[in-house]
């Protein structure tokens, strides 16, 4: 028998949309609950402990909708917070670092990896542990790229500015440093195209294809491949180039409410 109850997911923005799109193509007949926390967006310069309040929030709101699951599609936040919202929920919380170091443990030829991330992220060295727990002799560099995350925020996906800034930052893994690189915040496939360019010949891995399989398995594949779901996205701000992106990443366009999680 179908579980009706929702999937939750929340982001500190409007990347985790990237994850919702993966959902939907996948299960278009499941329901889900989008939260953006644009209000606090971004998450990467903040303290941990903020982080982890942030986190709880997010899910305490998505917990009204009985949700049968949490999805963390912020790396931020399941690099910081998902131990302790685990603990504190009864449905399981899935983040979105493992399924991305997964990815990367499988796809790299040459056993050298690079991870981006907001600057907590990195410093947080969840990539790097997931990774290397997985295969111990890889090699793990990191490069910390937080002006990302408000170029996209901004809408400035195809700038100018931020292809001059994508140079800067992916200079660190050129002239053949890695052959894999993990887009280690789930804003950053927006930039796919960007990066592509920059890094000729390294495989991008986005870990929202493998979050999904991973919420598959912890669902026991109880998840409708048929009909339409209802979809319902909140915002802790409203503002219309989180309107303008999102129409972009779900290819249509949606209903979307503003509302406090205190």
């Amino acid at each position: 028998m179908k579980d009706e109850r929702p999937i939750g997911i929340f982001d500190s923005g409007v990347g985790g949309l990237t994850v919702l799109k993966v959902f939907r193509d996948r299960y278009p007949g499941e329901n889900f609950i989008y939260f953006g926390d644009t209000a606090r967006v971004p998450y990467g310069t903040k303290s941990e402990k903020t982080v982890v309040r942030y986190s709880m929030e997010n899910s305490k709101f998505l917990e009204k909708f009985d949700v049968k699951l949490i999805v963390v599609a912020c790396n931020t936040s399941s690099s910081i917070a998902l131990d302790v919202l685990k603990r504190e929920f009864n449905v399981p919380v899935i983040g979105v670092v493992k399924p991305g170091s997964l990815a990367a443990v499988k796809v790299t030829k040459t056993g050298n990896v690079g991870v981006i991330g907001t600057e907590a992220t990195v410093k947080s060295g969840s990539y790097r542990k997931e990774i290397l727990l997985r295969a111990p002799l890889l090699n793990v560099y990191e490069k910390p790229c937080p002006l990302f995350v408000p170029l996209i925020e901004e809408g400035w996906i195809e700038d100018e500015i931020t292809m001059l800034v994508a140079k800067r930052y992916l200079s660190y893994f050129k002239d053949g440093k890695v052959d894999t690189l993990v887009l280690g915040c789930t804003h950053y496939p927006l930039l796919k195209s960007v990066i592509g360019k920059i890094l000729e010949g390294v495989t991008l891995v986005d870990s929202a294809e493998e979050t999904v399989k991973e919420t598959a398995k912890v669902l026991k594949g109880n998840l409708d491949e048929v009909g339409i779901g209802k979809v319902r996205v909140f915002v802790s701000d409203l503002n219309e180039r989180f309107e303008k992106i999102a129409e972009m990443i779900l290819e249509n366009r949606i209903s979307i409410k503003e509302v406090s999680t205190e």
